[in-house]
């Protein structure tokens, strides 16, 4: 019998990676081609970011991808000074949650964009991009 190759996409994600391997692996393809998705439960309709392979409110597994498109409000945002193992060459970087309405993305804010141009309530859109070290990410940026 031969041996499954091992899906290890999920390594190319991020600053630092902690899992090569989830039950969303797809999620790096989509980041890939520039469109960064989340999933949507087939049943209950709830929609999960980062994506989910199992809805937690109806434990259902029939996911599909949806994308996080358009622009959401800024809900709050904090410039770490201090970082954990891995991202301490990163530093300043500023994080945020931004709220899409039927659902909220938790990330980074562009580097390109000073702390001091943010305000909670104005409007960011989420894209793809890619660290330093060429890795997928994604950052928020002015809508």
């Amino acid at each position: 019998m031969a041996k499954k190759e091992l899906d290890t996409r999920f390594s190319r994600f991020g600053t630092v990676s902690f899992a090569a391997v989830t039950q969303v692996n797809d999620f790096i393809d989509h980041l890939d081609q520039g469109k960064l998705m989340g999933t949507r439960c087939k049943d209950c309709g709830r929609h999960y970011f980062p994506p989910r392979a199992h809805c937690a409110a109806s434990l259902s597994g029939d996911m599909e991808w949806f994308e996080v498109k358009g622009s959401g409000k800024l809900m709050g945002f904090s410039t770490l000074k201090y970082a954990p193992t891995g991202f301490k060459d990163d530093l300043p970087y500023t994080i945020a949650t931004v709220d899409y309405g039927d659902y909220r993305v938790f990330g980074r804010i562009d580097p390109g964009l000073a702390p001091e141009e943010l305000s909670v309530g104005m409007a960011m859109k989420a894209v793809a991009d890619k660290t330093r070290n060429g890795q997928l990410t994604y950052v928020f940026r002015k809508a």
